[in-house]
């Protein structure tokens, strides 16, 4: 269990743990759910979260610090983070049940998430969707800035950084 009492706050009840292969069937469930959402507002099913095998995220969510939050029994929200090139930390997959979105839960999450990069980490950087004004926003509050354009030059994606010192 990771202790995180900002996320109690804006979800009493429940608890944040690192990923275990019990989960992979629920975060399956859940991607694809969260992505769903993505898909109508990019106007685009070639999004790889809703074509993800169950042993890819179940490969995905072990090779990365994957992060789970339980309320009860059911899981509703995950992320997941890395660290790349020594001194710059991904995040991913950032999901949260859609009847829970907009209670602050992504933003808790994110900042949880953040704290576990190494210490070494100078860079957070991440993905979305170029048309996912909601997630955008969201980053946007919590310090991070649209980079000039996406790394592999995928359209319709755009890449945030936020420094981390």
């Amino acid at each position: 269990m990771i202790a995180d009492d900002a996320l109690v706050q804006v979800l009493p009840g429940s608890v944040t743990a690192r990923y275990t292969p019990d989960d992979l069937a629920e975060l399956v469930v859940l991607q694809r759910c969260c992505w769903v959402q993505e898909a109508l507002a990019n106007d685009t099913l070639d999004i790889p979260a809703l074509h993800e095998t169950i042993a890819e995220v179940g490969d995905w969510a072990q090779a990365w610090t994957t992060l789970t939050v339980r309320l009860g029994h059911r899981l509703v929200a995950a992320v997941r983070g890395r660290a790349m090139h020594d001194s710059e930390w991904e995040i991913g997959r950032l999901m949260v049940a859609p009847d829970l979105a907009g209670r602050g839960v992504g933003s808790v999450l994110l900042g949880v998430v953040e704290s576990l990069a190494p210490d070494t980490t100078e860079r957070f950087t991440l993905f979305t969707g170029a048309q996912s004004s909601r997630n955008i926003r969201m980053y946007e509050r919590a310090g991070y800035l649209l980079a000039e354009s996406s790394p592999d030059g995928s359209v319709g994606v755009v890449n945030l950084q936020k420094s981390a010192r």
